[in-house]
């Protein structure tokens, strides 16, 4: 027994260590993205994109509602957990301060935010605002810490985006009839959009870069609904498999142009697909209804106060009619973090982070 009571505290060491050393070698993480990585920029803004209010945040400490669109922590809490970081904050609580501070990492991630400025235009973010206003904390960073040193502080930081939900849940809505041609045009000025958005980040310093690509967003509660027998959008579902091999090959075309540039890609569709389609497996019972709404598969309306919620949040693969629950995005980013191909290449967060 003794001699177990060694063991065990010999790991717990060498766990601690090993967290100390991913936090050593990633000092930030900045965020870029929609409504899965939004962590409260919403709140400052005026539009109907919000998640300030219950039944979100229930199972998040406190209780509280925190504008995250999730009955608890989303994606960037655990990736930040899990680089053994404090969540980057808001961008928009931070800047009214006129003592921002950006080093410990920010983050702009905007419900509704798309790569397409016609995507919720007025109602969040957009993807490109997101850039023009890290451009500022660049030049923050410079003003603060040098030049040569901000670059090294970037350079070792992570780069975390998840864009391109939003553009294809409003194509798919409104193009239910698309042809795979259709489809693949709307793709691809998605990913020419995406590739100039992405060397931007480069040109302002971002050297390790995580993508999370779409998910399966034709299996979202809201796109189910639509159809008579509940079925997932193959238009959006297609769409979304197209998205992520694209933005992989803008990523790979990248990193041959520019050595220094890392990136890690995880594909959102193939990983979630898992629990839908196999639920029992991975420990849920419900993959197509909300847990939070109000009306058939609880996907008419939102989560909101007046909306009825399920007992059991971690036995539901989806919070909302589009979100995660908390027990999903923590499988989800687990998986990104130390997972291997086909859900996370060409390195895993693990591996990306030692760089």
């Amino acid at each position: 027994m003794a001699g177990s009571r060694v063991v065990a505290s010999c790991s717990l060491v060498i766990m601690a260590f090993m967290a100390v050393a991913t936090a050593a070698t990633v000092p930030a993480v900045y965020v870029f993205g929609d409504s899965l990585a939004d962590v409260g920029n919403n709140n400052h803004l005026l539009t109907v994109l919000k998640a300030d209010f219950s039944h979100n945040g229930m199972d998040y400490p406190g209780g509280v509602a925190t504008g995250r669109f999730s009955n608890g922590k989303n994606s960037a809490d655990f990736l930040a957990e899990k680089l053994g970081l404090a969540t980057s904050p808001p961008y928009l609580a931070l800047s009214s301060s006129s003592n921002a501070n950006y080093v410990n990492g920010v983050s702009f991630a905007s419900g509704g935010a798309g790569v397409s400025n016609d995507t919720n235009t007025e109602l969040c973010i957009t993807f490109d605002k997101q850039i023009e206003y890290y451009s500022g904390v660049y030049a923050s960073l410079a003003r603060s810490l040098g030049q040569t040193q901000a670059t090294t502080h970037l350079t070792k930081s992570i780069f975390a985006i998840t864009i391109g939900s939003n553009d294809i849940i409003h194509y798919a809505k409104a193009n239910a009839a698309a042809t795979p041609s259709q489809q693949q045009q709307y793709v691809d000025a998605l990913i020419q959009s995406l590739s100039g958005q992405l060397q931007s980040l480069y040109n302002l310093g971002a050297r390790k870069v995580l993508f999370l690509g779409t998910g399966p967003v034709g299996c979202t509660p809201s796109l189910r609904e639509m159809s008579s027998t509940k079925v997932c959008s193959a238009v959006a579902n297609a769409m979304a498999v197209q998205y992520n091999k694209a933005a992989e090959g803008v990523l790979s075309g990248m990193a041959a142009q520019h050595p220094d540039l890392h990136y890690a890609l995880f594909d959102s569709s193939a990983a979630l697909l898992r629990y839908i389609d196999q639920p029992a497996e991975y420990g849920f019972v419900e993959a197509k209804a909300a847990c939070c709404g109000l009306g058939d598969m609880n996907a008419k309306i939102a989560c909101t106060p007046l909306s009825s919620y399920c007992a059991n949040r971690s036995d539901h693969v989806f919070w909302d009619f589009y979100h995660p629950t908390e027990a999903t995005a923590r499988m989800l980013t687990a998986t990104a973090f130390d997972g291997s191909a086909p859900f996370i290449f060409p390195i895993n967060v693990k591996q990306l982070s030692a760089i």
